[in-house]
């Protein structure tokens, strides 16, 4: 089972993220949407910190999120939930606070199970330079150790 992050490019304007881990579809769901656990995996690279963590999780519900670097720089961001079908798929509408983006993101988030599950997060941006200028940061880095943490979490307890 490939447990690698892998990014594409579908469109000018989207990003897609693909990984594969070895658990159940609703407890990998669970993390991304359970304050408890989110916050111990989606820190981006070494030595950040998950601050805020408010999830509303229904049609309209809204959420929002602020990661602390070692030097004080804070990322945030906050969205309204577009689509909900618990543990399927979850579509977003978010916006950073600092607007690096040049405007709104959707995200769609995707879960699927077969011997384990494979997420799928699509980001379709406001324009091709917000989708270009989002490759140039480390968000594929950042993902990448967020999702190695995930699978440690989701590992704890195997044998």
């Amino acid at each position: 089972m490939n447990h690698e992050l892998t990014l594409t490019t579908p469109s000018d304007r989207e990003i897609r993220i693909v990984r594969v881990f070895d658990a159940p579809r609703r407890r990998v769901f669970d993390c991304y949407f359970k304050p408890e656990l989110l916050r111990r995996w989606m820190m981006g690279p070494e030595g950040w910190t998950f601050t805020v963590c408010e999830i509303d999780l229904k049609v309209g519900g809204t959420y929002r999120n602020v990661l602390t670097g070692p030097d004080g720089m804070e990322l945030a961001w906050s969205g309204v939930y577009l689509e909900v079908v618990v543990p399927e798929r979850v579509v977003t509408r978010e916006k950073y606070d600092q607007d690096w983006t040049g405007g709104e993101t959707t995200g769609t988030l995707e879960f699927t199970e077969h011997g384990g599950t494979t997420v799928t997060t699509t980001l379709l941006y406001s324009s091709r330079e917000a989708r270009d200028g989002a490759l140039q940061t480390r968000m594929a880095e950042g993902m990448a150790a967020g999702f190695d943490r995930l699978e440690e979490m989701l590992n704890e307890g195997k044998e």
